[in-house]
C-alpha cells in the first residue's frame, strides 16, 4: 500500500485547510486510515482515524469539533477537514494505513505511511 498526501500550506490562524491522502496498490489490505501529526521535537501525535469500510471515526480531544476525517472509497481518498487552525497545529501531517478495523490512536500500529505534508498556521 502506497500513501500519498497533500493539501499542506501556510494559513493564518482562524483559516481553514483539507488534507488528501491517496492510497494506492493492495488497497484491499486497508481495515483504517489514521492522521498523525509532528511537530518540531515533539513526538507524532494522532488526530483521528476512520475505518474504510464503516466510517466509524475517532478523534483526538485537542482536535474533537474542529477536524474532520471523511473517506471516498471509490477515489481511495481519505480527507482531513481542518478548521479553526490555531498557531499549535503547526507540524507536518501524515496519513496512515492499518490492517486492522479496530481503530487505533497508536502510530506503532499502522503497517504503511504517507511521506507527510506540511501545515503552517501564522498567528
Amino acid at each position: 500500500v502506497q500513501l500519498q498526501a497533500s493539501g499542506g500550506g501556510l494559513v493564518q490562524a482562524g483559516d481553514s485547510l483539507g488534507l488528501s491522502c491517496v492510497a494506492s496498490g493492495l488497497t484491499f489490505r486497508i481495515g483504517a486510515l489514521g492522521w498523525f501529526r509532528q511537530a518540531p521535537g515533539k513526538q507524532r501525535e494522532f488526530m483521528a482515524a476512520i475505518t474504510w469500510s464503516g466510517g466509524v471515526t475517532s478523534y483526538a480531544d485537542s482536535v474533537k469539533g474542529r477536524f474532520t476525517i471523511s473517506r471516498d472509497n471509490a477515489k481511495n481518498t481519505v480527507y482531513l477537514q481542518m478548521n479553526s487552525l490555531k498557531p499549535e497545529d503547526t507540524a507536518v501531517y501524515y496519513c496512515a494505513a492499518d490492517r486492522s478495523r479496530i481503530l487505533s490512536i497508536h502510530s506503532y500500529e499502522y503497517d504503511y505511511w504517507g511521506q507527510g505534508t506540511q501545515v503552517t498556521v501564522s498567528s
